[in-house]
């Protein structure tokens, strides 16, 4: 998978940190490489040995600098850096006695590196690949100057024998137990992730929630001398035209005052859930009658669940609310007929609300849930944003996709209940 955004500033840290670690084992082997051949006077092939930390010293080069880079990084790609320094220690052990070199444990590094950033399966190729490695430098390797004969010794062998299969079980602890470990702690990264962006978002809906009923409190007062006005004039001596604008107009008033009780209710004054358990198929019929006593001009297809079910919602005016304003975005993004088909089991119901539109704009699908987001002109893109809040409060989800043919497809799900039967 591609790690992205912090992620991704998380793997260029690591690749860094490989880097650093790479030409600090250079200097190490270069190090060592000249006190053994100069100060202990034994023989190594310093050329094969010179080019091999020459070619490491490049890629440790290019390794820092394309950490430093815009580019995306990947699993893959630091598994293959893995590989390198497993495939150069191989190589560097090859022409200093192999499998009888004391720093063949050198393998566990690397191994204990992909423990922690990469996924199990390659952790467990990584472990194949230096327990291969090792394996090989039993047979394939140039013996340590006139030390030549020690590895026909038997007790010298059996001790060589212990040193990899003591190799071999770290290797299969790592995988097995760091691997558990590493993925419990990336375990409770995300779920502390999850938490903050939760706590991001329940401070937007509190703040949201103030400015909603600090607007109910100042819009009480005008709502209610426009309702009187327009009574007065109702009972005047006007033209019939003039009065059924009125009686619009006063209906309008009744509508935002009855939005503003539902702030209020949200605000505590009554409590939402005061409504209880009703069945599923009389909270969809309230739900599209209330819908159409706003559009009076909208047209609806309906697919309801059979009459005869036990299921049960709870009936929450703001989840009411929610399916309202979806119905009226797909009734503003197309002239043509809006359809509703609902779905059920006996865990939740499936509502997919559809329309012909425009299909769905990329910032809805990409910020839905995480802020107000709209595409319309004068929308401020609130009605998502709490209507997903107000699903995920009660365990429900939304999803919004392109509808083959043209248009969106909202699909709502929603736990269900089951009436007790008696016994």
């Amino acid at each position: 998978m591609l790690t992205q955004g912090p992620a991704k500033s998380s793997s260029s840290s690591n690749l860094k940190r490989l880097a650093l670690l790479r030409g600090l084992m250079l200097v190490a082997e270069l190090l060592v490489v000249l006190g053994v051949h100069y100060v202990a006077a034994i023989a190594l092939p310093l050329a094969p040995l010179f080019a091999i930390f020459s070619l490491m010293a490049v890629t440790s080069l290019w390794t820092w600098r394309r950490a430093g880079s815009d580019a995306t990084l990947n699993d893959r790609e630091f598994f293959l850096q893995l590989s390198i320094d497993v495939l150069a220690l191989a190589a560097v052990l090859y022409f200093t006695g192999g499998a009888t070199n004391p720093f063949a444990w050198l393998f566990l590094i690397p191994l204990i590196i992909a423990a922690t950033v990469l996924p199990a399966p390659a952790v467990w190729l990584m472990a194949a690949l230096t327990t291969l490695c090792y394996s090989l430098l039993f047979f394939f390797y140039q013996p340590l100057g006139s030390d030549a004969h020690m590895h026909h010794d038997r007790a010298f062998s059996q001790h060589i024998f212990g040193m990899w299969f003591g190799f071999a079980l770290s290797a299969a602890l790592i995988a097995g137990f760091v691997v558990g470990i590493a993925n419990t702690l990336r375990q409770r990264d995300k779920l502390l992730a999850r938490a903050r962006e939760q706590a991001l978002r329940d401070e937007q809906l509190i703040a949201l929630g103030t400015l909603a009923t600090g607007a109910a409190h100042e819009l009480g007062t005008p709502l209610s001398t426009m309702a009187v006005v327009t009574r007065e004039l109702e009972r005047a001596d006007l033209p019939d035209g003039m009065k059924r604008k009125l009686q619009i107009l006063r209906s309008q008033v009744d509508r935002c005052k009855q939005a503003l009780s539902v702030i209020s209710a949200s605000a505590g004054e009554l409590r939402a859930e005061s409504g209880g358990l009703i069945p599923l198929r009389t909270w969809l019929e309230r739900v599209i009658d209330n819908w159409k006593a706003q559009r009076h001009n909208a047209s609806i297809s309906i697919n309801l669940p059979p009459q005869a079910t036990d299921a049960t919602i709870i009936d929450e005016q703001t989840l009411q609310q929610s399916m309202i304003n979806l119905l009226n975005n797909a009734a503003d993004a197309s002239e043509n007929e809006v359809t509703m088909n609902v779905l059920q089991d006996t865990q939740q119901v499936t509502i997919d609300i559809l329309d012909r539109g425009p299909g769905l704009h990329p910032d809805i699908s990409a910020t839905l849930g995480d802020r107000p987001t709209s595409n319309k002109e004068h929308g401020m893109g609130l009605g998502l944003f709490l209507t997903h809040a107000t699903l995920q409060r009660l365990g429900g989800t939304i999803a919004l996709f392109d509808r083959e043919g043209g248009g969106t497809c909202t699909r709502i799900q929603l736990p269900l209940t089951r009436k007790d039967k008696p016994s």
